[in-house]
This record gives C-alpha cells, structure tokens and sequence, in this order.
C-alpha cells in the first residue's frame, strides 16, 4: 500500500502506471489542487511453460544438416547464396533448395557425418544409421530474379538488399544472467545436459532423441520456483537386464533427477521444492526415434530456436539460410539490441521488431516495447536504437562477420547454434550476445534522465 501526493496534471499518467488489472486504486481526497491516492497492488501468480529438444529430435537433425551444408560452403564461399533445406525420414535424407556458390561439397559425406556425430549410427541408430541412409540431393541456383535486387539494394546501391520481405523479433529480459527468459533457459540446459551425460558415458543406455519442457511459477513477473519438469528421452529397449516398461521408466526417472536435472538447477539458482511435478518419459516405452520414429523438416523448431514463446516470432526460420536473409541476420541483430538495452539498464524486459522489404537496405519500421519497464519511454528508446544501430543488412553481416565465421571457426559456426538455441549460449561464443553497446546507451540514458 502506498499513498501518493499529486498534482492534477500527473492524474493521467497515475492511472496508466497504476491501474493495470492487479491493482486497485482508491481515491481518498480530492481538493482543488491536490489528489491523494491510496493504492493496493495485488500480487499476481503464474505459470509460463517453455520446451527444447535434443540434437537427436528429427527437425534438428535436419536444422544441423542444413547448417552444416551452409558452414561448409561459406567456409570455401564467403558470398555464396545458400537457402537449404532438409527431409528426413527412415533411411533417407533429402537436401533440397537453391545454392549459387563455386563451393565443392560432398553431401553424402557431410550428411552422414552429421548423423553420425549426433548419434545415429548401428544398432544406436535403428531404422536411421548413418551407414546406410540413402541421401539424395536437389538443388538449384537462386532465382535470377531475386539475385540482383539483394546484390544492390533499390534504395541504397552501394549495399546489399534484404533477402526477402518480413519482420522479425529479438528479445532480451534480466531473468537469467544471459538476459533470456528462465523457462527457455532451464529448457535448453536439460536438453544440452541429457545430450552430454549420453555422449560422455555415464548414461550410456540413453539414445539421442529428447525433448525437455520446464514450467515456472512467476510472482509479480519474476520467476519464484519451478512448477514442473518434463522430460521424454529416447533410451535403449534394455537397461542393466531391466526390460519391463514400468521398470525402465524409474531406472530413467532416478537417474535423470541425479545427472541431470540437479546440476542444471543447482546452476540456474531457481528452487525445485517438494511440490515441484516430475513427469520423466510419461508415455512409457521410447526405443524407436528419431526420424525413424517421426519424419523431421528444416525450420520446424522456431519457437525452440527462440524464446520459447515467451516473445513473438515472425515466423522465419533460420537454418540453412546465408546471412543475406534477414529472416537469420536480422533475427540476431534484434536480439543483440535488444540485450544491449536490457544490459544498459533502460530495461527489465526489452523486445524489438524490425521489418524489411526484399531488395531494400533500409528497415521499413523498428519497434522497441518494454512492456512498462524502460526508464524511459519506449519512442525514445525507439529514436536511440534508430540513431545507434545500423540495422541495414550489409551492416549486420559485416559487424557480426557472419559471411566470415565458419571459416574463423575452422569450418563449423552456424551448426553450433541448430541446436540448443540460437540466443543466450553461455557455452559459445556468439558476436550477437555481445555486450558493446552498453556505455553508449548508458550514456544516452543518463542524458535522457538528466534534462
């Protein structure tokens, strides 16, 4: 409860920071230039839910294919135009899309070596072995009619055009110390972690198809402990002679809560209490996966590559797509804004949409929303993001060397990032999720405040 003393003119702005639905206001007096208001914020409990999935899930063998495709070309072909897609099913791949490179691949090689580095491989692999899948390949150069309109764009020459028309969303929050929501975060880590407690050995019966899923329980927007677990991983048909479904279940629940849920949470610094939910393989039975199990598709997994939903999406993918789609490089250069200005501290929550026309340098529009927490107005945050950021996309490829970083990394950038997310990566080492623009906005910020 707090009591405020204002003048009239401020009466507008009160009820727009005071009136949302979890607060009640209550005006105690009213005289001829003075209002006192009482005001009672009601606390708000809630329940936001956020999945991942393992390397070994069907569309993520496909993103890492298609990523593969694109870090060995750029590798050879900085300016290539790669747009690739990928289709897998039981004992086959299908690598199709349009490529304009002087680039030699051999795709039978790089595919099954990606099927084989996540896993798939004898008796581990079933009815997906990187032995014997079929890879077939069709593949086309980029359309001629869009080739010239993004090798110089129609308002600016001298630069690159976007790739394609659309929008696209970056987001940044100061919930974890990587600025990105909790649940995506606690999500991706288990999923990182069972893939790793596989590969290392100490559960050696696990196979590489998983899904994780974390809900957390929020107060008054900040999240207090974690709901519940769920965990579904695909695993060998016997485990230590335990063959009986029921059985293997808890084997896998006891073991999972021990090397992997524990360290992942011990690490987050978010509760797990006696009324957290553990739902470990509730279907049972999960020996057939991967994309024997289900078919997988480039660019299925947007959300998982995002922010778990916790922030809008424009609805392109990323995978298999050179830097000049901005679907890609401008998905990263509004992340890289957007975790700049939480960073400054012009924010707690920060979203940034940014759209473009296909053939054009120039955004159409940028929008940035704090959703109530900027220290100033979101126009202004708006009006700096325009005067600090080159969002044209020759400027986001050369600040981020995206053209450049395979061949920086010795042949491997973008496959790091098809799984696990593509934001917030303690782990790698990410041109996006650098902080270097923090004292310039602070700067500004304090400018802002001070007039």
């Amino acid at each position: 409860m707090r009591g405020l003393l204002l003048m009239p003119r401020q009466r507008l702005a009160v009820r727009k920071q005071f009136e949302p639905r979890h607060c009640v206001r209550k005006a105690l007096a009213n005289e001829s230039r003075l209002f006192i208001y009482e005001v009672h914020t009601l606390s708000t409990r809630y329940l936001f839910t956020s999945e991942s999935v393992t390397e070994g899930h069907p569309d993520k063998v496909c993103d890492q294919i298609s990523d593969a495709v694109l870090d060995k070309i750029l590798s050879q072909d900085p300016q290539a135009r790669v747009a690739c897609e990928c289709a897998a099913s039981t004992g086959l791949v299908l690598v199709i899309g349009e490529i304009t490179t002087v680039a030699q691949i051999d795709f039978q090689d790089l595919v099954r070596d990606v099927i084989k580095e996540i896993g798939y491989e004898g008796e581990k692999g079933g009815g997906f072995d990187s032995n014997s899948t079929a890879v077939l390949t069709g593949l086309k150069k980029q359309s001629p009619d869009i080739a010239p309109a993004v090798d110089a764009a129609r308002d600016d020459k001298e630069n690159l055009g976007a790739g394609d028309q659309g929008m696209m969303f970056g987001y940044a929050c100061d919930e974890t110390k990587e600025l990105m929501p909790m649940p995506i975060s606690a999500a991706h880590r288990l999923a990182l972690r069972l893939t790793e407690v596989r590969k290392n050995g100490t559960l050696k019966y696990l196979r590489p198809d998983g899904k994780t899923q974390v809900t957390i329980e929020y107060e008054d927007g900040k999240p207090v402990r974690v709901d519940s677990i769920l965990i579904s991983t695909q695993h060998d048909p016997v485990i230590d002679k335990l063959s009986e479904n029921e059985e293997i279940r808890a084997r896998i629940e006891t073991d999972l809560k021990a090397y992997v849920i524990q360290p992942v949470f011990k690490e987050l610094g978010i509760n797990l209490d006696d009324k957290t939910k553990y739902l470990i393989n509730p279907s049972g039975r999960f020996v057939v996966g991967g994309p024997h199990g289900d078919a997988g598709l480039t660019g299925r997994k947007i959300i998982v590559d995002t922010y778990g939903g916790y922030s809008r999406h424009g609805g392109g993918a990323f995978s298999g797509k050179d830097p000049t789609k901005v679907d890609r490089s401008a998905a990263y250069a509004a992340r890289w804004v957007a975790k700049n200005i939480v960073a400054a501290g012009l924010a707690k929550k920060c979203e940034v949409q940014i759209a473009y026309a296909i053939g054009v340098a120039r955004p159409l529009s940028v929008l940035v929303t704090t959703f109530g927490t900027g220290k100033i107005a979101d126009d202004e945050i708006t009006a700096l993001v325009n005067e600090k950021f080159d969002l044209r996309p020759t400027a986001i490829i050369s600040h981020f060397k995206l053209n450049e970083q395979p061949k920086i990394a010795g042949g491997r950038f973008f496959q790091n990032v098809a799984a696990y997310g593509h934001f917030g990566r303690p782990d790698l080492d990410l041109p996006w999720e650098k902080l270097d623009r923090v004292e310039e906005l602070k700067k500004a910020l304090s400018k802002a405040t001070s007039v």
